[in-house]
């Protein structure tokens, strides 16, 4: 099944074009990549995702339903989020609260519960460091 299909996808910023014509597939169960040298406009395409920015043109949809003219809230409320690199988590939280605090949106809690457990089976450290301090995880 398609996550998210991105299609013939254009940014600019004013008159300097950022993305040309980019196209990409997410299948469920795939872990995908954006590889490039710095200016390429990796970033670019990540923000233009989650709505921060507009494309000049294209489509993108996420599980089947076009997002490129939302609004960046409702493409969370939708699903689709980014985790910045770095250590950007809540300090002073624990690794439970984080991920907590990461499906605030969610409301349905057998949904976050199920959800959970698919987080803690593909990183079961996270499931044994689940009370400790988040700020102090490394790698």
């Amino acid at each position: 099944m398609s996550m998210l299909k991105v299609e013939n996808l254009s940014v600019h910023y004013g008159m300097i074009q950022a993305v040309r014509d980019v196209s990409f597939e997410v299948n469920e169960g795939e872990v995908v990549s954006l590889i490039g040298a710095n200016g390429a406009g990796k970033t670019t395409i990540l923000r233009t995702l989650s709505g921060l920015v507009r494309p000049s043109a294209g489509k993108i949809e996420f599980l089947g339903k076009e997002i490129q003219k939302l609004p960046a809230q409702k493409i969370v409320a939708g699903g689709l989020s980014q985790v910045p690199e770095g250590r950007h988590v809540f300090p002073g939280l624990t690794v439970m609260e984080n991920l907590e605090m990461g499906a605030f949106l969610k409301k349905n809690r057998e949904e976050n519960q199920a959800n959970l457990k698919k987080v803690f089976s593909r990183f079961p450290r996270l499931e044994e460091r689940k009370n400790q301090d988040a700020a102090t995880l490394s790698g």
